[in-house]
């Protein structure tokens, strides 16, 4: 580690200064602490600020790894991340907005908190948060995956003692940051965030057409590359079922992380939202400026294990910038990635908290008491999932992310669609989840934790992302079982029919902790 090292350091440290310095001018210091002002930084975002946080948190700095990545192990299917985007700002602009009135109404602040209200069930509000935090987890686990693919181009292995002490220093900035005040301290390092990304890709614009030529001459030369081994920057016939599910059950699934909805709820208002979501196009350029460089590392011949393409952008940045340059903008991409993990780990803490630690040990804790509970769950968070990705290999906890993703997506019906019905009984969507979580664990563990996999009858099969698969079997089981369920358990009204405003929380099965 040299001075390499020395200017990497210093882009992080700035941008974790300069957020923490910020968050302290902007704090009102006459401010008790609650968890909307830790999980939401108290709805006060205008338009820029909630585009550039959602932007910070949807976009995350593993995609801008992953994805390059995807482009140059398997060309052109690359591409469904940036239909994926696209895909998720119309649902967003329907889903989001609809959301954020209703949480609002219902005093919310997690997707557990809303479904306990919305349908007057304390099981199906756990099961929704026990969900949100198990599919989480791999999700913070691969964010540190993808720090640690970055630190290696520095020389510094995250596994062995000097390499594990950088990164458990770099975790533990970050949680200094954002211990205190939460997503404020989010929203201001997603601006950081925002200018070096720009920066980082204005200079690999600049390094690859310096290196490679004029785009057509990039694309022609991967293409032949390509060629070599039988792929093509074209989505094959046979696979476009398979590209358009992923595309389709990524864009579903990405709104049901805890963060994803803590970001819109910093929002100051509804209106707010929505001009926020029509920014999201500009991220959707950026990363697709992104996959173009995994294109790009193909044409001027970059190297990188075959069970590790998430090395190709920190790869090509080796291969082509000065030490110094490669320096900063590798300090850059890990910026990127502290910004997600962050928001990631605040959004399971409130799950834990809100709807565990409050709910079914301690109805009576005052707001104070919630977010000191939160502060130190975001510790405990980030330390887990170092020692997670520190215990696992690479492809176990892209694996596991697999299978998150799988999870996440079967909340969809009982957190999404009741935005819009509560015909679905509980229990149906409950007999729902456990058929989605079921199948789509099955079929991604027999088939080797693979993607795409093959449904239908007999000799008419076609190629399916697995959560979306799994997702057809929840939503059928809990369409076939919801009249079943209302006659055998006539429901007593759920929270939105009660009069009044619902009760803050508390369970029959509650125990107070002193």
């Amino acid at each position: 580690m040299g001075y390499e090292f020395i200017l990497f350091m210093a882009v992080v440290g700035g941008a974790l200064s300069f957020a923490a310095w910020f968050t302290v001018k902007w704090r009102a210091r006459d401010q008790l602490p609650h968890p909307a002002a830790w999980g939401i930084a108290d709805s006060r975002l205008n338009v820029a600020g909630t585009g550039v946080l959602m932007g910070g948190v949807i976009y995350t700095a593993y995609t801008f790894l992953a994805a390059p990545g995807l482009a140059y192990a398997q060309g052109g299917f690359a591409f469904f991340t940036l239909v994926y985007t696209v895909l998720l700002i119309p649902v967003s602009f329907v889903v989001l907005p609809r959301l954020y009135q209703e949480y609002a109404a219902r005093s919310a602040l997690t997707s557990a908190d809303y479904v306990r209200h919305r349908y007057g069930s304390h099981v199906l509000g756990l099961v929704v948060a026990l969900t949100g935090i198990v599919a989480t987890m791999p999700y913070l686990a691969l964010q540190i995956v993808g720090l640690a693919d970055i630190l290696s181009v520095l020389g510094v292995d995250f596994r062995d003692g000097s390499g594990f002490l950088v990164m458990a220093v770099l975790l533990t900035l970050c949680g200094i940051v954002t211990f205190h005040d939460g997503l404020r301290s989010i929203s201001v390092l997603a601006m950081a965030k925002t200018f070096l990304l720009a920066a980082v890709t204005i200079s690999l614009v600049g390094l690859v057409a310096v290196r490679a030529g004029a785009p057509g001459q990039v694309f022609s030369e991967a293409g032949d590359r390509l060629a070599d081994r039988s792929l093509s920057l074209a989505v094959s016939p046979s696979m476009r079922p398979a590209y358009m599910t992923l595309a389709f059950g990524s864009a579903l699934a990405q709104l049901m992380y805890p963060q994803i909805y803590l970001s819109a709820f910093a929002a100051r208002s509804k209106d707010t939202l929505r001009s926020a979501i029509l920014l999201l196009p500009a991220w959707t350029a950026l990363l697709g400026l992104f996959v173009s460089f995994g294109v790009a590392a193909l044409a001027v011949g970059v190297h990188v294990p075959a069970t590790n393409t998430d090395l190709v952008i920190p790869r090509l940045i080796d291969a082509l910038a000065p030490d110094w340059l490669q320096a900063l903008l590798l300090g850059g991409l890990a910026v990127a990635l502290l910004v997600p993990m962050s928001a990631i780990c605040v959004g399971i803490s409130l799950l834990v908290v809100r709807n565990v630690y409050c709910e079914y040990f301690n109805p009576s804790a005052t707001p104070k008491h919630e977010v000191r509970v939160a502060r130190f769950s975001s510790i405990v968070v980030i330390a887990g999932a170092f020692s997670f990705a520190l215990a696992l290999a690479p492809q176990d906890a892209i694996n596991l992310h697999l299978l998150g993703g799988i999870w996440i997506l079967q909340l969809f019906p009982a957190v999404a669609l009741s935005l819009f019905t509560t015909w679905f009984h509980p229990y149906a969507l409950l007999a729902g989840w456990a058929i989605g979580i079921g199948s789509g664990t099955g079929m991604s563990v027999w088939h080797g934790f693979h993607t795409i996999v093959d449904l239908g009858f007999g000799a008419h099969r076609i190629p399916v992302y697995v959560a979306v698969g799994a997702f057809a079997f929840n939503l059928t089981a809990a369409v076939l079982l919801t009249p079943v369920c209302n006659r055998w358990w006539p429901r007593r009204g759920t929270d939105a029919e009660q009069a009044g405003p619902p009760r803050r929380r508390g369970s029959r099965f509650a125990i107070r902790v002193h």
